[in-house]
């Protein structure tokens, strides 16, 4: 992956096709920012797939230690797995 190119929104509009050929091309993704504040990034589509793929792994690995752990303590208090899933997605819904 290339290193990241900055660009104002204004300067993405004018070449939106080049900026998606270099991300699928080189890899290099494009950081766009509006009135000076970073606003998102363009990335080639299968990198995206791969950190969505790597952070769902990484979540997974998180639950399976607190479970883990749950367990290794005993089961009074403790949170089903299914549980644990559900009070997270609602966390991240309020976040």
């Amino acid at each position: 992956m290339g290193e990241p190119v900055i660009e104002s929104m204004a300067e993405v509009r004018g070449h939106l096709a080049d900026v998606i050929d270099r991300a699928r091309r080189d890899g290099t993704p494009t950081i766009i920012t509006r009135r000076g504040r970073q606003e998102a990034v363009v990335i080639d589509i299968a990198e995206c797939w791969r950190l969505r793929e790597v952070a769902d792994q990484a979540e997974d690995e998180w639950l399976n230690r607190l479970a883990a752990e749950a367990e290794a303590e005993g089961l009074e208090g403790s949170v089903s797995l299914e549980g644990m899933a559900a009070l997270l997605r609602d966390h991240h819904g309020r976040a």
